[in-house]
C-alpha cells in the first residue's frame, strides 16, 4: 500500500527527515512512534501530498505522491493533528460539504454521510454546531471527514491529543473498529496507544528511523537477559547471597532499603533460557522469609523506545 525510499525533507538548512525508507502492507495498522519533533508529521504531510519531499520517492497504492498527487489524494483520508473544522457548521452539513469536495456522487452523498455519522458515533450531535461540541466529538467529526469517500488509507496524526481518558478510550475503540477495512498509519508519541492499536511499529528519532518491527520482536532483539520481580516479607538482605549463587543469575537489583522487616522488593536478572524460580523460592523459604510475589518482568514499549532512542543518540555523539 505504501512504499517509501530514501525520503528526505529540508526546511532551509534544517533536515527534518534523513533518508527514511519503509513499507506498509494493505490492511495493516502501523504505529509511527517518536518524540515531538522527530519527523512524524513531516512524513505524514508528504504522504498526503501536503508538501513535497526534498529527495527520495514515496508511493501510495502504486501512485507516486509527487507525479500523481491527485490519484493519491483520492485514496487517502487524513486527520491532521489540529483538526480543521468549521465551527459554524453542523457535523452533518460539514460532512456533506466534505463529500462534495471529495467527489462523492450526489445521489449517494446523503446515504454515505449518514453511514459515516453512524460509524463514528456522532449521530446524536449531528445537528449541533461544531463549535459547541466537546473536543472528543470534534475528533470524531475529524475522523468522519477522513472516512468520507471510502479511502483505502487512513493517516491519523495524534488522534487522541488533548483528550480526557474517557474520550481517549472512545477514539481508540473507533480506530480499532476500522481494522482490516482500511490501511491505517497512526502517528503518536503516546506509547500505550501503539501497543493497544498497532500490529507493527516504526520508531523515528531526529528524522531517522531507528527500528521497524512488532513490539514482541523488538523486545526479543533488545532484551539480552530475563528479569524476575520478587516481593518478600522479612529481611531480604539475608537471602541475597543465596540467590546470587544460583546458576544463571547475573544480577540482583534492590528496590529500596532491604535491611528492615517490612515488605521489600527485588529484581533478579538472569541469563536467557534459565528458569530459576524454583531455586529462588527454595532459598527464600529456607531463610524463613515470606515469599509474597514472584513474576517475570517483560520489557515495555517505553523501555524499548528509550533504549533505541538513547542508543541512536549515543551513536551520533
Amino acid at each position: 500500500m505504501i512504499e517509501v525510499e530514501n525520503l528526505s525533507k529540508f526546511f532551509g538548512p534544517y533536515p527534518a527527515l534523513k533518508n527514511i525508507s519503509f513499507r506498509v502492507e494493505k490492511g495493516e495498522i502501523l504505529g509511527f512512534l517518536g518524540p515531538n519533533g522527530a519527523g512524524k508529521s513531516t512524513t505524514m504531510r508528504i504522504l498526503t501530498c501536503f508538501f513535497p519531499a526534498s529527495s527520495g520517492t514515496a508511493r501510495v497504492a502504486g501512485f507516486d505522491v509527487f507525479a500523481q498527487s491527485l490519484e493519491v489524494r483520492k485514496r487517502v483520508g487524513y486527520l491532521p493533528e489540529n483538526v480543521p473544522l468549521y465551527g459554524d457548521m453542523t457535523p452533518r452539513s460539514y460532512l456533506r460539504f466534505a463529500a462534495e469536495l471529495k467527489g462523492v456522487p450526489r445521489r449517494e452523498r446523503k446515504k454515505h454521510v449518514e453511514e459515516i455519522i453512524e460509524t463514528c458515533g456522532v449521530k446524536d450531535m449531528a445537528g449541533k454546531l461544531i463549535q459547541n461540541l466537546s473536543k472528543g466529538y470534534r475528533q470524531r467529526v475529524g475522523i468522519a471527514q477522513a472516512l468520507i469517500g471510502n479511502p483505502e488509507l487512513l493517516i491519523l496524526d495524534e488522534p487522541t491529543s488533548g483528550l480526557d481518558p474517557k474520550q481517549i478510550i472512545e477514539i481508540r475503540k473507533l480506530i480499532k473498529s476500522l481494522a482490516g477495512e482500511k490501511t491505517i498509519i497512526l502517528s503518536t508519541h503516546i506509547l500505550p496507544e501503539v501497543s493497544q492499536l498497532c500490529e507493527r511499529i516504526i520508531i523515528i528519532n531526529d528524522g531517522r528511523i531507528v527500528a521497524v518491527d512488532t513490539p514482541d520482536k523488538l523486545t526479543e532483539q533488545l532484551e539480552k537477559t530475563s528479569r524476575l520481580f520478587i516481593k518478600v516479607e522479612g529481611r531480604a538482605d539475608e537471602v541475597l547471597g543465596e540467590i546470587g549463587a544460583i546458576h544463571g543469575v547475573k544480577a540482583i537489583h534492590q528496590d529500596g532499603e532491604l535491611s528492615g522487616h517490612g515488605t521489600q522488593s527485588l529484581i533478579v536478572e538472569t541469563e536467557k533460557g534459565y528458569d530459576v524460580r524454583k531455586e529462588i523460592a527454595k532459598a527464600i523459604v529456607e531463610k524463613n522469609i515470606g515469599l509474597l510475589e514472584m513474576r517475570p518482568l517483560e520489557m515495555s514499549l517505553e523501555d524499548i523506545f528509550i533504549k533505541l532512542v538513547t542508543k541512536e543518540e549515543g551513536g551520533r555523539a
